[in-house]
């Protein structure tokens, strides 16, 4: 295995040079915090990786967990994990100091888990849920529902899940069917069945608190039926013990990637005496929950960033010591008296890596900057800077979700196909990365939910507010750009593409005004695609920007050649990546219509 598994200089980069966090931190929220205190915490949080995390990733995959006796066997290091990042803050990392928490930046966070993640993703979700489940807690729960769990879960001592998908209805929310029965006392008595459930139990965990989605009795149909309940697998009595609470773990799901990241299928109620209590408001459940959501999504992307770039390390280092063939000379022959060239000479095996290295650090920059969008949100104290940050975090979300995801996965394929056959082998972790990728995909709403979830609602948003800010926001790059001489080609590229944006929405929009949704949102994959690749193309061009300035100075903070790197990697983006953007737009334009079921179908 690579120790080199994340870039540490690229990520503090991104996350101090071009994202600028002192603006973030001139908040008043963030006054007790400064550069060099984050750093210390991001430094911490690599050497805690170093030695807790990263040594076990392919142990991990090779002692997968499982069911056994009613509960879930996971290693070892899930408990240590756990403990640890309550002890160092990671859980607690973003709470009020009046709940427990240390009031870092949410973007602080994503950059040090994303350091967790890289180094193995089996084990973050453990904390990550317990942190989400707990700002739940928080924002919406009585104080005594605090006082009983938020204590435990932020020192890592209890877990925390969300349960809301069901064997019968799968990503459908509508369609849940786990029941909550009103008693005499405070509490309500859970039944149904979830499934997917991450980390919901495992035998280190001396609790687990869930958040049920559920209906309580004669609620209306559909998702405005939906309630949220805290429902934890042992449920706490007043002198401090803690009893059954009649959650049951009916089997751990046996998955071809985050084979130590325990997915459990649970029971609640099968004896009828599942205690629930009611979360925030009687059918608000589904709202409340997405408060979380948003964090998971961001998480999601996270985390398929960091294992594209763990997988993209890997593979550089490969290429960087493995000797194969030679160099083909200008007159188009090889000399075979010649020493063997190393991998990483050969202009195909660089081409996989610049694509690794455009799409790693590109989704990294995606992430952060959704990351830094959701810190202004929660701190401004302007109504405007406030419905605007909305807006663009709204915009950008299943963008963040997905890009990482699925270009991710394309990224971590070109890694294992730097290896040749050894990709293919257990000896090397190429393969794990390439199975463990493919879930991002699946997590927190598929890939189709997020394209629709963008054109059918983000696009529309606000009579296309949210769209606007996030095009002006692209603007103002481009017109940097436009200023340089070595840049303004490129920025010319992507205002062109962003025109190109306007003119699909032209075609697709008159579809959904006369009521044909369908119609509207039968090719929101490609429209999803294609808006990935436009807001990837302005980041690369923002870092090109900043590096062409950091190279006019003489006392820079990295090396020549890092900022070199940054504005060719762009320039490969742009050749590579960008022109795909074309087809797309041909197909989303198209009158031909060749997905949607008609009423005489025939059998694909």
């Amino acid at each position: 295995m690579s120790k080199k598994y994340v870039d540490i200089e690229t990520l503090k980069y991104i996350l101090y040079d071009i994202h600028k966090l002192e603006n973030v931190l001139s908040k008043e929220r963030f006054k007790d915090h400064d550069l060099e205190s984050l750093n210390l915490f991001i430094d911490a949080v690599k050497d805690f990786s170093d030695r807790e995390l990263h040594p076990y990733f392919k142990e991990m995959d090779e002692n997968p967990a499982y069911h056994k006796d009613g509960t879930v066997i996971v290693h070892k290091q899930v408990q240590k994990v756990m403990y640890q990042s309550g002890e160092m803050g990671i859980i607690a990392a973003c709470f009020d100091y009046k709940d427990g928490g240390l009031q870092i930046p949410f973007s602080v966070l994503q950059a040090a888990v994303y350091i967790m993640d890289a180094a193995n993703n089996h084990l973050p979700g453990y904390p990550s849920l317990t942190q989400g489940a707990a700002e739940l807690i928080v924002e919406f729960g009585k104080q005594e529902l605090k006082d009983l769990f938020v204590p435990k879960m932020l020192t890592g001592v209890w877990g925390g899940t969300m349960c809301l998908t069901e064997p019968q209805a799968g990503s459908s929310l509508s369609d849940i069917v786990t029941k909550a029965t009103p008693t005499k006392n405070e509490y309500y008595k859970i039944s149904g069945q979830k499934i997917f459930i991450s980390g919901g139990d495992h035998q280190f965990a001396e609790n687990i608190v869930h958040l049920v989605l559920a209906r309580i009795n004669g609620a209306p149909k559909g998702t405005k039926g939906i309630s949220l309940f805290v429902v934890p697998k042992n449920r706490p009595k007043a002198n401090g013990t803690l009893e059954y609470n009649d959650v049951t773990t009916v089997a751990d799901f046996q998955k071809m990637g985050q084979r130590g990241y325990c997915t459990t299928h649970l029971g609640f109620g099968d004896n009828n005496d599942c205690r629930g209590w009611l979360l925030g408001e009687e059918h608000k459940g589904l709202a409340q929950m997405f408060l979380m959501m948003n964090g998971a999504r961001i998480a999601v992307g996270r985390g398929a960033a960091a294992i594209a770039m763990a997988a993209y390390r890997t593979s550089l280092q490969y290429a960087n010591e493995r000797p194969q063939g030679r160099k083909l000379s200008t007159d188009g022959k090889k000399n075979p008296t010649e020493k063997q060239s190393l991998i990483i000479e050969h202009p195909d095996v660089r081409r996989m890596l610049l694509l690794q290295k455009a799409i790693v650090e590109g989704a990294l920059s995606l992430v952060l900057l959704a990351s830094k969008y959701q810190d202004i949100l929660t701190t401004t104290t302007s109504k405007e800077e406030k419905e605007k940050y909305h807006l663009l975090l709204e915009m950008i979300i299943p963008i963040v979700k997905t890009y990482p995801s699925e270009a991710g996965a394309v990224s971590v394929d070109n890694g294992l196909q730097v290896l040749g056959g050894y990709g293919f082998c257990t000896d090397f972790t190429l393969q794990q990365y390439y199975r463990d990728i493919r879930i991002s995909a699946l997590y927190e709403g598929t890939t189709g939910i997020q394209s629709q979830d963008l054109l059918g609602r983000k696009v529309t948003l606000q009579n296309g507010k949210g769209l606007e800010l996030l095009s002006a926001e692209i603007v103002k790059t481009i017109i940097a750009a436009s200023n340089d001489n070595d840049l303004k080609t490129y920025a010319k590229t992507l205002g062109n593409q962003l025109e190109l944006s306007q003119k699909i929405l032209g075609h697709l929009i008159p579809f959904a005004m006369k009521g044909n949704y369908e119609r509207y949102l039968s090719d929101a994959n490609l429209f999803m695609e294609f808006m990935s690749i436009v807001v990837v193309g302005w980041l690369w061009l923002e870092m090109a920007v900043d590096a062409k300035k950091k190279l006019a100075k003489s006392n820079r903070k990295y090396s020549e050649t890092f900022y070199e790197s940054k504005i060719h990697t762009m320039k490969f983006y742009f050749k590579y990546e960008v022109p795909k953007t074309n087809a797309l737009a041909e197909s989303l334009m198209s009158d031909e219509v060749l997905t949607i079921k008609k009423d005489k179908e025939f059998i694909i």
